[in-house]
């Protein structure tokens, strides 16, 4: 058994979703890992990852409008019987910045994968996703470890 610690980055194109499925599978290859569990974390509070379906990009724009449904700009509505109008009294950054921190507490920013010949062990219709809770484009930074077998390991073993 093997471990590396890495980084990788993305530019996504602001609020929404980046597949990052692609990006994750070559690093595993680049790094000649066989089999064994990838970690990938995400090093900011208002972006988060998800795994969810590939296939038809209505879901995505279902979950982004979801999302903004629940989590709203500015302020939001108590659910108190008085149905109060609370602000956000984090909006220093624009604002979108309080609602992304929210958004990204209610999701994940760290997943754990397990991968065999190289390839993320993912259902036929799903991927993994970098989704950014902000408006503007951005680059995002994700912690990469993978522990496992190297491909070599594997062949001169045999």
């Amino acid at each position: 058994m093997e471990q590396i610690f890495s980084k990788l980055n993305f530019l996504n194109n602001g609020e929404g979703f980046t597949d990052i499925t692609n990006e994750l599978n070559l690093f595993i290859q680049k790094s000649n890992f066989h089999s064994g569990i990838l970690n990938v974390t995400s090093l900011h509070t208002s972006c988060s990852l998800t795994i969810n379906e590939n296939a038809d990009p209505n879901v995505l724009k279902d979950l982004k409008k979801f999302m903004n449904s629940i989590v709203p700009c500015n302020c939001y509505t108590s659910l108190s019987k008085d149905r109060e109008e609370i602000y956000y009294e984090h909006f220093q950054e624009g604002e979108d910045d309080m609602p992304a921190h929210i958004k990204t507490a209610l999701n994940n920013t760290n997943l754990s994968l397990s991968f065999k010949e190289g390839e993320i062990i993912l259902g036929t219709w799903q991927a993994i996703y970098l989704w950014e809770h902000r408006y503007a484009p951005k680059e995002r930074s994700i912690s990469v470890h993978i522990i496992g077998e190297k491909s070599s390991d594997i062949y001169n073993n045999s």
